[in-house]
């Protein structure tokens, strides 16, 4: 639940941008930095707070973070500028690095030794959820209250989540405090190298592209975005879960295959996503390939050596080339259009897979 309030926070502004920026006046590549905000402190919080948590029961941690997620959705509610929104999104960031990076390894804590596989797969499951429920959820209600009532009612979620996190969650008393040598230790290896490059290359292509697939959809004229949103979340769950198979078995292939339809999708989406069902149908490969991508990603982490050392290594890496793909796309949308933006997402993601296929490991 923690993850699914902190996913939609954070890519709630795709279904909103157009909204915000006419508000404030901005145009929507500038309107992309309530995306490109929260990853960028994400990057850099997910080491520090990992680190300065020390030996701070995780449960107090994840307490904390989520009662900051409730105060930034109520700054951003209330913003009378642009900046005072980008400010909320800043506190969006430092919740999504610490939060993320204790609970995207949880899963062995909470379970049974032979149930971490199905756990793990049930809190990524947060992810797609976001995209299935909160963002489709989100410019509903925009559309009837305006974006602003929409922060507020997440901003109300994010209270219930805290209540049930102390209610629920059961005592976490740090095991093994993260050091930066840990870190860079990982990341130095041969296998969280890879893991590093294909991340950024296909998060990349995906937040590079995606984050402006609202003004893409608004432009070819195919009507309410909602729909749209909701039919690629709702693949998006099930890539998750059958992923979450696939990665046991074959971790490479699964990211490949993930990567090749990315591309494919990105690079087919300015011929065929004008008229209403090359969209639809286009969309729903995107989420089923997307949803893959994050339990891929933890699990070639996971595989280059300790726990929560691999998961703040993760959210670190992750966010950072989220803040990275939305400052590019909205660098090219504003200078080309929203077609050209997913022919050059799709050169990424076919990077990635590239990669991923030639990879000697995990």
């Amino acid at each position: 639940m923690g993850i699914f309030v902190i996913v939609t926070a954070e890519i709630l502004p795709i279904g909103l941008l157009t909204s915000i920026g006419s508000t404030f006046g901005v145009s929507d590549g500038t309107a992309g930095l309530t995306m490109t905000m929260p990853g960028l402190l994400a990057a850099v919080s997910a080491p520090i707070v990992a680190v300065a948590a020390g030996g701070l029961d995780r449960r107090t941690l994840l307490c904390g973070l989520m009662l900051l997620l409730a105060v930034a959705n109520v700054l951003a509610a209330t913003a009378a500028s642009y900046a005072v929104v980008v400010a909320s999104r800043a506190l969006v960031g430092i919740v999504i690095g610490g939060f993320w990076s204790i609970g995207a390894g949880l899963a062995a804590r909470l379970v049974r030794p032979e149930r971490v596989g199905v756990a793990t797969a049930v809190i990524f499951s947060a992810v797609p959820l976001g995209s299935v429920f909160g963002v489709p959820a989100g410019t509903f209600i925009a559309q009837y209250g305006g974006w602003r009532s929409t922060f507020v009612v997440l901003g109300a979620l994010s209270v219930i989540v805290l209540v049930a996190l102390v209610v629920v969650l059961p005592p976490l008393p740090a095991e093994r405090p993260v050091r930066f040598a840990a870190l860079t230790g990982l990341a130095g290896g041969s296998t969280g190298r890879t893991a590093v490059i294909l991340t950024a290359l296909v998060v990349t292509a995906h937040f590079g592209t995606y984050t402006y697939v609202t003004p893409f959809l608004q432009v070819t004229g195919v009507g309410s975005v909602t729909p749209f949103l909701l039919v690629y979340g709702v693949a998006g769950v099930v890539g998750n879960f059958v992923a979450g198979a696939a990665v046991r078995l074959r971790l490479r292939a699964t990211m490949t295959a993930s990567a090749v339809a990315l591309a494919s999708v990105t690079a087919m989406l300015p011929a065929f996503g004008t008229a209403t069902i090359g969209a639809m149908v286009l969309l729903a490969v995107w989420g089923f390939a997307y949803g893959a991508v994050p339990i891929c990603s933890q699990s070639w982490f996971a595989a280059a050596g300790a726990t929560e050392a691999a998961s703040v290594l993760f959210t670190s890496s992750f966010q950072a080339t989220i803040a990275l793909g939305a400052v590019l796309g909205g660098v090219v949308v504003d200078a080309t259009s929203p077609s050209i933006l997913m022919v050059l997402g799709s050169g990424a993601a076919l990077l990635a897979a590239l990669v991923s296929a030639r990879s000697a490991n995990p």
